[in-house]
């Protein structure tokens, strides 16, 4: 069975076709500013160069018909029609607590995820617009939702609800929902699998650490607490996000600088985290370049967001009173050795203990720890594609 996966944002579509198989990539490519001059596809068949394909794109509808043309190609291509494509898995940011697990999608999986576009109006319109191309485009070709959610539906109460007025929870939904969760599903079972356990004996810390970042406690294979909250602010310090802050400095700061919510969520959201405190970039690359040349508040940026991954660590390991293995995942954790080693430093005390040259390896899985370490330290890539399709075929095959 091949399946279509599908991340659609409001200017772009990422998307793999998947042989079920094998679970093996066929091809992936990035449709990039839809509705935007500039417009275009970037596509790769496995084992071949990358094609750009320029194009003007002013929706998803042509995004996505661009996407299946390329798939089909006689020379770039890797199917010879469209009904070779038997589901398409779709990521869907929030579920809200409508889904504690994938779906096919049916006029009501819809009218659900048309519900939570007020906790996520940035993702979920999107997500549903590709959803629809998808309809229009693929007939009866089972569609089926994947919630970023849905894996930390699993959490107790204690974790997810606010300490305001209970009336707000039950009248609005506010609550802890997390994100991040298809990766941090993909990766502890992999960790089970690394360290030769069953998932239900485990306790496990898995850190997405990219430029949106989150932490997850898995006990037994399910989340039970994880940093990021109703939105994809709370947490960590991320790329442009704040993450953790006093609430009363929201108000503080729109009084004195005459913002408006709108203005004040773009600063918390987009002006914010590394790039605010570094005054550099978002990037981090571009911070660890700084550092090496001696910028001082470069350096403090980086010892910031050490510093606060670490604090989410040691406080789900009191949460699940102990800790199996920590996981760095996603482009910092599984790329950044020096990042990676700055946090473990902090985590002695647990029985982490990490090796410097077993470290010294990017983008592939790795425990990194001394031999007879308590508590095992693993770079494991994620792969949140995978999971998609997985989910789709279980649901379709």
């Amino acid at each position: 069975m091949k399946i279509l996966v599908l991340n659609c944002g409001s200017s772009s579509l990422k998307y793999q076709l998947i042989d079920m198989t094998t679970e093996a990539a066929l091809a992936k490519g990035l449709v990039e500013r839809i509705g935007i001059a500039g417009s275009r596809l970037v596509h790769q068949k496995e084992g071949m160069d990358k094609v750009t394909i320029e194009s003007d794109i002013p929706n998803h509808d042509v995004a996505v018909k661009l996407v299946i043309e390329a798939l089909m190609d006689a020379g770039h291509g890797v199917i010879s029609d469209v009904s070779e494509i038997k589901a398409a898995g779709h990521r869907v940011v929030h579920g809200g607590e409508f889904f504690t697990k994938s779906a096919i999608v049916t006029d009501e999986v819809k009218k659900a995820i048309s519900e939570c576009v007020a906790l996520a109006p940035l993702h979920n319109p999107a997500n549903l617009t590709g959803i629809e191309a998808c309809e229009k485009l693929m007939g009866d070709t089972p569609q089926v939702a994947v919630f970023d959610t849905a894996f930390h539906q699993t959490m107790p109460e204690k974790a997810f609800l606010y300490p305001i007025p209970y009336g707000l929870y039950e009248k609005y939904k506010i609550r802890k929902y997390g994100f991040h969760g298809t990766s941090h599903n993909y990766v502890t079972a992999r960790a089970a699998a690394m360290l030769g356990k069953p998932i239900e004996q485990l306790k496990l810390i898995s850190c997405h650490l990219g430029n949106g970042a989150s932490v997850c406690a898995v006990d037994g294979g399910k989340s039970v607490d994880t940093s990021m909250g109703l939105t994809p602010l709370e947490g960590l310090m991320m790329g442009t996000r704040s993450g953790d802050m006093d609430p009363a400095a929201v108000a503080f700061i729109m009084d004195k600088e005459g913002l408006t919510t709108k203005q004040m969520e773009n600063l918390l959201n987009k002006e914010s985290g590394v790039l605010g405190i570094s005054g550099i970039s978002s990037d981090f690359r571009d911070i660890e370049d700084a550092v090496a040349k001696g910028n001082e508040r470069a350096k403090t940026t980086l010892d910031m967001f050490h510093y606060r991954v670490a604090k989410y660590i040691g406080s789900y390991a009191a949460a699940m009173n102990g800790v199996d293995a920590v996981i760095f995942t996603a482009g910092v954790g599984e790329n950044g050795t020096d990042t990676r080693l700055a946090i473990c430093e902090y985590l002695g005390y647990l029985g982490v203990n990490a090796d410097e040259a077993k470290n010294n390896v990017r983008g592939k899985e790795v425990d990194f720890s001394v031999d007879g370490a308590k508590v095992r330290a693993l770079a494991i890539p994620t792969n949140e594609e995978l999971v998609i399709a997985r989910d789709t075929h279980g649901l379709c095959k």
